[in-house]
């Protein structure tokens, strides 16, 4: 290098303003890294919903009309958008797997899956 470069007598900043910090430097331990997400029953304590009218809507007392939208049916085992049904069983499910882990359930199994749908049929 240059005799000039070498001897100039420039400082740089330890932090420049460009430059990315590291999250650890950001935010020491047992600080906050960000938003603080609150729950519904944290925001309606906070708002102190029994004090509005009962006829202006908020989150306690909203009504709305039923769905004009037919129910989704989901799939008894996983949960996920059903397509099928077990004509033996009545069980709805998504797809082959969760229809071979259907067949292979004993019927006291296939009666609790059905009372969790509020379909109870008596399996012969």
């Amino acid at each position: 290098m240059e005799a000039e470069v070498v001897e100039a007598d420039i400082l740089l900043p330890s932090l420049l303003p460009f430059k990315r910090t590291q999250m650890s430097e950001k935010y020491p331990k047992g600080h906050a890294r960000g938003r603080h997400w609150k729950h519904l029953k944290q925001i309606l304590q906070a708002e102190n919903y029994q004090n509005f009218p009962a006829d202006e809507p908020n989150y306690i007392n909203i009504e709305s009309p039923p769905s004009m939208y037919p129910a989704k049916k989901l799939c008894d085992i996983t949960g996920f958008e059903a397509r099928y049904t077990d004509p033996r069983t009545n069980l709805r499910y998504a797809n082959i797997e969760v229809f071979k882990r259907i067949r292979s359930l004993p019927n006291e199994y296939v009666q609790r899956y059905l009372a969790l749908r509020n379909a109870a049929v008596v399996l012969k």
